[in-house]
């Protein structure tokens, strides 16, 4: 693993009814903590965390308005960790064999697979200027 990576962010589920799912965490004992509606895009991301867990290890619900229901496992989304340096994290990662599926275009965020395809978001820890080769470099696969 890159010497890099800061600290572990979130997982990500994709949920079809958000008042459930809550209620659901709430019986565990995790409390929603923030809540961002995107009109345009037709998604909620809903953050819930433990008491003392804001902010680190929090379980992100995303709601998208229009779906029909999840097959094939696409309702888990992504583990997220925090990295000090995407380029240089993404850079190791490809030189060890790993296909960058989402490059860090922005400078901000981008996605890899594990070995067993499971989806990992990497988001820079401040913000960087966007450069070359992730600037124009294009998807790969699913992320």
């Amino acid at each position: 693993m890159p010497a890099n990576m800061t600290s572990y962010l979130h997982t990500m589920i994709r949920v079809s009814d958000p008042q459930a799912t809550i209620a659901f965490f709430e019986l565990i004992g995790l409390k929603e903590v923030r809540r961002i509606d995107n009109e345009k895009a037709r998604f909620s991301l809903i953050f819930l965390a433990a008491p003392g867990g804001e902010g680190v290890a929090e379980v992100e619900l995303t709601h998208n308005w229009d779906e029909a229901g999840y097959t094939g496992g696409r309702n888990f989304g992504h583990l997220a960790y925090r990295v000090d340096n995407i380029y240089d994290t993404c850079a190791a990662l490809m030189a060890a064999g790993v296909t960058i599926n989402r490059p860090p275009r922005d400078g901000h965020m981008a996605f890899v697979r594990t070995p067993d395809g499971i989806s990992i978001e990497l988001l820079q820890d401040g913000s960087l200027s966007p450069q070359e080769p992730w600037a124009s470099m294009a998807n790969t696969g699913e992320w």
